[in-house]
């Protein structure tokens, strides 16, 4: 993509966004990184700049400017395991009885399960669910 030269950075409540010297806007969701995600306003609004990207020091994030502009995996799978980090992906993967590297490709996007796998595997996220559901303290 070359060099990317920024003229701005800016927070929303919800993403960092950058403007490009030649006008090209772009943002990365916090929701999209953990550490974001999870970090404070004051923790999100104190970041440096390099020429290749952003850097939060007291959280270790780090954004390319090339990132900003890449195609985003999505896929329903990947989208609940972004949106629900506590979810443990291994975990899922040993229950439904299938290896956690191919759970992993599902998640990613690189292989895509048949329509069968994803309603299990959605069914077997769901029962975790109930499960937390039905948990009573003595």
């Amino acid at each position: 993509m070359g060099n990317i030269v920024v003229e701005k950075v800016w927070l929303t409540d919800t993403a960092v966004w950058i403007r490009t010297a030649d006008g090209r806007e772009a943002c990365e969701k916090f929701a999209e990184f953990p550490r974001l995600r999870f970090a404070t306003p004051e923790q999100r609004a104190s970041f440096t700049l390099s020429n290749d990207g952003i850097h939060w020091e007291e959280i270790d994030e780090d954004l390319s400017f090339e990132g900003f502009f890449m195609e985003k995996p999505s896929n329903p799978l990947y989208d609940v395991f972004i949106a629900h980090p506590e979810l443990n992906a291994s975990a899922i993967a040993r229950r439904l009885g299938i290896s956690q590297s191919l759970f992993a490709q599902y998640v990613s996007g690189t292989k895509k399960p048949s329509a069968e796998r994803l309603e299990a595997i959605f069914e077997t996220i769901r029962s975790v669910g109930r499960e937390l559901c039905s948990i009573s303290v003595v």
